[in-house]
Order: C-alpha cells, then structure tokens, then sequence
C-alpha cells in the first residue's frame, strides 16, 4: 500500500470513530432527556407555585388568568385578593424580570425578582429589604424613584444603584398599570 492510501484509510477511520463517537452521544443525550423531562416539568411547576406562594402567602388558591401569559390569580374564600403579573425593564446589567403581586386595589403588594444580572453588592439589593419593602401598598401615582430621604411618598432609590432602583420601579408601575387596564376590560 502506498503512503497516499494508508494516509487516506486514517482519516477515513478517525471520520468514522468522530462519527460513532456523535451518534453514541446523541442517543444518550435523548435518554437522559426522555427519562428527566417530566421531573423537570414537575420541578417547574413546583417552584412556580413556590414563587406565587411567597407573594402572596394568605391565599388559599392560584388560578392561570386566560388569555395572559404568566399572569395567575390569587385567591382566598373564592374571592380574588391579588393578580401575579410578570414584568420587565433594562436594568444595569441587562434585562431584570420579575413578578409582581397587585391587589384588586391597583396597589403593590410585594413582588420578586426572578432573573437579573445586576452588580453584586449594588443592584442586587434591588430584591432584598428594605428596598423591596418600600413598594408593598403604593399605587403607580407614588412608584417614582428619589433620591431625597425626606420624600417618604415615593421610592428611596438603593445609594449607587439608580439605574436599577428605576428599572425595577418601572417594572411594577407597568404592572400596575397592565391590572389596572384588565380590571378595565382592556387587554
């Protein structure tokens, strides 16, 4: 056999092992998935349900809003006491979201942040007290971040984090506004 063939027959076998090497992976991959999917969705819906749980802790039900993605309803005695509506704005470090509890009132009742990239130490204060705590029972008129400490009405904004202060205050006034609108009987 010449050098060209022998040459030519080792790339042959190593594209042949890469191969079997990729199609073995494969079909393990789609195991493990088929074998885990329905946890994973289980494990979903139970910190779903978790998360909905710690807004509002006094309800005795949560219900799916039809027509609204990611919006639940809470109740107590069959009687609605809050809405959980998903929310977002541009924070620091990109796109923070949450999820905002809002009375049939239109005021604030807690919210949490469920994905953010703020700076630690600064913008991840954002979801913790006693920034967070500043929101429970203000209406959208009173959600407007400042910076002056004897303006109790609005939000204290978190001292080197503004722009995420503003950020998550825009994103429960736009969920106020979007209850606020449905209770309206508008989309």
């Amino acid at each position: 056999m010449t050098e060209h063939s022998q040459e030519n027959n080792s790339i042959f076998k190593i594209s042949l092992n890469l191969a079997g090497a990729c199609i073995i992976s494969g079909i393990i991959i789609a195991i493990v998935y088929f074998l885990t999917s329905d946890i994973a969705k289980q494990k979903e819906a139970e910190l779903n349900n978790l998360a909905l749980k710690s807004l509002v802790t006094v309800a005795d039900q949560y219900a799916s809003v039809e027509g609204k993605t990611g919006w639940y309803t809470a109740s107590k005695d069959g009687k609605v006491i809050a809405y959980l509506v998903p929310s977002e704005s541009k924070g620091y470090g990109g796109t923070i979201k949450l999820l905002v509890a809002v009375g049939p009132d239109n005021k604030v009742i807690k919210y949490t942040i469920l994905d953010a990239k703020e700076t630690p130490g600064l913008g991840d204060k954002a979801g913790k007290a006693p920034f967070g705590e500043q929101f429970a029972g203000k209406s959208s008129d009173h959600l407007i971040v400042t910076k002056d400490p004897s303006n109790k009405d609005d939000i204290q904004a978190i001292s080197g984090a503004t722009i995420t202060s503003r950020a998550v205050t825009l994103a429960v006034k736009n969920a106020i506004d979007e209850v606020s609108a449905h209770l309206k009987g508008g989309k």
